[in-house]
C-alpha cells in the first residue's frame, strides 16, 4: 500500500511540476506541449486504434525477443560455465562484441533477413541476450564445490547436477540479469522500431515527430515508460515465485 502511495505521489508530483513550467514558461504549444494537451492526444491515438495496434505489435516483437533470449542465455550459461575450458575460449568474443550496441548491426540484420518484424526481433534478442548469459556462465563458478561433491556422490549425472544443483543457487543472480535484460531489451526495440519497421511503439513516435505531433509522441513515450514499469514489476512476481519454488524467501 505504501509502494502505491509513493508511486501516485511521484507521478503528481511530475505532473505538477510539468504543468508549472508551462505556466511560468513561454514555450510554444506546439513544441512543448501541456499534460492536458498529451491527455487530448492519448484519446486521439487511443480512440483511432493507433495505440493498441502500436501496443500489440511491439509486444509481439518484444515477447517473442526477450524470451529467447531469456532461454538461450540461461542454456547457453549453463553450458560454458560448466565447461571451464569452453569458457575461457569464448569469454573472449563475447567481452569483444557486447560491448557493441544492438542497433549497429541492424544493416546487417536488414540485409541478412529483410525487413518487417524480424530485424526487430533480432535486436531485441542481443540486447538481453548477453547480461543473462554472462551472468549465469559466472554464476556457475559461485556454487560451492561442497554441494557438486555431494551430488557426485549421490551418482547424479551431470545435467542432473545443473538443473537440480547448480540453477536453483544461481537463479538469484540470474533474476538480476532478468531485470537489466528486460530493461535493455524494451529500450532496444523501440530504436528497432524507429529505423526497421512500419508498425509498433517506436515507429509512432517517428511518425509523430515526421508529423510535428509532440503531444503525440509524448503521449508514446509515457505509455513506453508506463509498460516498461509493467513489465519489470511482472518480472518480479515471475522471481518470487520461481525463488519460493526453490525455497528461496
Amino acid at each position: 500500500m505504501k509502494s502505491l502511495t509513493y508511486t501516485t505521489a511521484s507521478f503528481l508530483i511530475t505532473i505538477l511540476l510539468w504543468q508549472m513550467a508551462i505556466w511560468t514558461g513561454d514555450y510554444e504549444p506546439a513544441l512543448f506541449p501541456s499534460p492536458l494537451d498529451v491527455a487530448a492526444a492519448f484519446g486521439e491515438i487511443c480512440g483511432d486504434g493507433t495505440l493498441f495496434a502500436g501496443i500489440s505489435s511491439s509486444l509481439f516483437r518484444f515477447l517473442i525477443g526477450y524470451i529467447i533470449s531469456v532461454v538461450a542465455g540461461i542454456a547457453l550459461g549453463l553450458l560454458l560455465g560448466s565447461i571451464n575450458m569452453l569458457f575461457r575460449l569464448t569469454n573472449p568474443l563475447i567481452q569483444m562484441i557486447r560491448p557493441i550496441a544492438p542497433v549497429a548491426w541492424m544493416p546487417f540484420i536488414v540485409l541478412m533477413i529483410g525487413i518487417g518484424d524480424a530485424p526487430a526481433i533480432v535486436i531485441i534478442f542481443l540486447a538481453g541476450f548477453f547480461p543473462v548469459l554472462l551472468t549465469t556462465a559466472r554464476g556457475v563458478h559461485t556454487v560451492d564445490d561442497t554441494y557438486l561433491k555431494v551430488a557426485a556422490n549421490y551418482g547424479m549425472s551431470r545435467w542432473k547436477t545443473i538443473f537440480r544443483i547448480v540453477l536453483p543457487a544461481i537463479f538469484p543472480q540470474i533474476a538480476g540479469s532478468l531485470h537489466i535484460a528486460l530493461g535493455s531489451a524494451w529500450i532496444f526495440l523501440v530504436s528497432g522500431e524507429m529505423v526497421g519497421t512500419q508498425s509498433g511503439l517506436g515507429y509512432m513516435i517517428i511518425d509523430a515527430r515526421n508529423n510535428l505531433r509532440i503531444d503525440i509522441l509524448l503521449s508514446t513515450m509515457i505509455v513506453i515508460g508506463a509498460i516498461g514499469f509493467c513489465l519489470d514489476y511482472l518480472i518480479g512476481k515471475f522471481e518470487k515465485r520461481v525463488l519460493a519454488h526453490y525455497g528461496v524467501h
